[in-house]
């Protein structure tokens, strides 16, 4: 199980940084492996949340040293691409956490929507469409219920797929 995490990388408040560091616990104790950019703030935490349980995180980055990921990715991939890797991040999980943001997350969000990936969302961004709020991000209040729908996401799209 591949989930990808996605947030802001600066300026984030320490309830953010705990509740990255949980997600990457939690999904680390239920063998997801963490895709990530491979950077600071949101990625750094939930990666090293995951190493503290011995999980296995992979970082999509955008440039072409892997000495620029943070120090809890087992994986730095370089793409050179500048952020156009965070279309690669979003792709490759089989669902996406959203913890926090700025702008670049909302972007982030928005292409994993139109890639029908699922998002869970995590104190980030929600949506009005019409003046009517938009369910397309689905919402948890813990880290722990953050995880818990991600997998019940993919559980659901694996029996659909192999029934």
């Amino acid at each position: 199980m591949m989930i990808s995490v996605i947030g802001s990388s600066n300026q984030l408040s320490q309830t953010t940084l705990d509740q990255a560091e949980a997600v990457g616990r939690e999904l680390a104790l239920r063998g997801a492996i963490i895709i990530c950019d491979g950077l600071y703030g949101v990625s750094a935490a939930v990666c090293r949340g995951a190493k503290s349980e011995a999980g296995v995180t992979i970082g999509i980055l955008p440039g072409n040293d892997p000495v620029m990921a943070n120090p809890w990715i087992d994986i730095p991939i370089c793409t050179g691409i500048g952020y156009a890797c965070n279309l690669i991040v979003i792709k490759s999980g089989q669902a996406v956490i959203a913890i926090d943001g700025e702008f670049d997350t909302l972007s982030e969000i928005g292409s994993a929507l139109a890639h029908g990936k699922a998002v869970i969302g995590l104190n980030t961004w929600s949506f009005q469409k019409k003046g009517q709020r938009h369910d397309s991000i689905i919402l948890a209040q813990t880290p722990n219920e953050a995880v818990n729908r991600a997998i019940e996401v993919i559980n659901r799209q694996m029996a659909a797929e192999f029934p």
